[in-house]
């Protein structure tokens, strides 16, 4: 919700996206809601739960007026990271990712994880355990770097300036 704020600095209401019966969606949704209670920010969650929901969900988003949106982590909306920067585009509504795959896009901005190096240590554990290492004895690993990833033609074409404080702050800008 900070990231919110920074981007969009008068931000009251906000849109989250995601599929909720996506266990992984749940507790990203929870933390955002209570976060954006906290700073006084009103969330707005269409119901997703396929493909075929997006659009009409961003359009709902649009609707309600949202400031920003922030697309959750769920598998579909990962699956969707070609689809969804267009439609955000073509609803002329910023959107926070958290993942850097929907910048490469179009997405705006992205906060997140690298899913590369995500993929690259799966293989490196899978590699130990079909060399006879015993799964339990691996140790449970977060990614050591979150990266903030943002696409300063996409802020262009939906007309906004990107704070300089992001700029500083990102891994990796794409022109």
């Amino acid at each position: 919700m900070q990231i919110v704020r920074d981007v969009i600095p008068g931000a009251k209401k906000v849109g989250l996206l995601g599929n909720l019966s996506d266990v992984k969606a749940v507790p990203q949704h929870e933390e955002l809601v209570e976060a954006a209670r906290k700073l006084e920010i009103e969330v707005v969650s269409p119901e997703v739960r396929t493909p075929e929901d997006i659009g009409p969900a961003i359009q709902a988003l649009k609707s309600e007026k949202v400031d920003i949106v922030i697309v959750l982590q769920p598998t579909l909306t990962l699956t969707q990271r070609w689809r969804l920067p267009k439609l955000f585009a073509e609803y002329r509504l910023p959107a926070i990712y958290g993942y850097r795959e929907h910048v490469e896009e179009g997405g705006l901005l992205s906060y997140g994880v690298d899913l590369t190096w995500c993929w690259q240590h799966l293989a490196t554990l899978a590699h130990k355990i079909l060399h006879g290492a015993s799964p339990a004895s691996l140790p449970l690993e977060f990614p050591p770097k979150i990266l903030l990833v943002v696409n300063l033609g996409t802020a262009r074409a939906m007309g906004l300036t990107m704070p300089r404080l992001i700029l500083a702050r990102a891994d990796e800008v794409i022109e």
